[in-house]
């Protein structure tokens, strides 16, 4: 099977994955509820797959989906703050055909990049448990593995540095002591590079603590590891 042909495949089985009860009685019941503002629309409600380029060279790794972003859309970093800021700055930096992420068929292509999370369903608080993570890290290091071109992880916050350290460490490159999470911080794993990057999150784009500049910074490093 082709790469492309594969890695659809393991978006089915993510879709279709109701490992976690505590997630999937949260994703629901969020979806079913909704809040006002998007009261007339359907939600996704279930867990979001990965996707973009096929062939990337850098994949973008985020915590989980928003209850009301990519829960509701079914894409990553889909409908909310932090993709609005995520995908602007893709754009700028060639990745993106356009600056936003509005809705699974909005028009937009990546090139060069994958974008997925740690964990695929949106967990209350945005605090997956261990276990949730640890549940769902063998899609994650799956994704990795079928991602052959792959050659950078832009991790956007600690919990998805984390997350790619232990995805590598399934796949057979742990490394001690672990790396330290910072923004601009790199590891070397194998033939992978992980950057970290600060969360695209409200909390960090309002307060000035993730700039523009800074995202775009990170995004051109990831160019030209890959």
């Amino acid at each position: 099977m082709s790469r492309a042909t594969q890695l659809a495949a393991l978006a089915e089985e993510v879709v279709g994955c109701r490992r976690c009860p505590r997630l999937v009685e949260w994703r629901e019941r969020v979806a079913a509820e909704k809040v006002a503002r998007f009261a007339d629309q359907d939600y996704w409600g279930k867990p979001a797959p990965g996707f973009g380029d096929p062939d990337a060279g850098a994949l973008a790794l985020g915590l989980a989906p928003a209850a009301h972003g990519a829960n509701r859309t079914g894409r990553n970093f889909t409908g909310d703050r932090s993709g609005d800021f995520l995908y602007a700055a893709m754009h700028r930096t060639g990745f993106a055909n356009q600056p936003t992420s509005i809705a699974a068929d909005d028009g937009l292509a990546l090139s060069g990049i994958w974008v997925s999370a740690v964990n695929r369903c949106a967990p209350p608080e945005n605090k997956p448990s261990p276990v949730e993570r640890d549940n769902c890290l063998p899609f994650l290091a799956r994704e990795i593995s079928l991602l052959t071109e792959l050659h950078v992880i832009v991790a956007m916050g600690s919990f998805a540095w984390d997350g790619a350290l232990r995805a590598m460490a399934v796949l057979g490159h742990a490394v001690k002591p672990k790396p330290r999470f910072g923004h601009g911080a790199e590891a070397i794993l194998g033939s992978l590079s992980i950057v970290g990057c600060f969360h695209p999150s409200q909390q960090n784009t309002f307060t000035g603590k993730l700039t523009p500049a800074m995202l775009d910074a990170v995004l051109t490093r990831a160019q030209n590891i890959a």
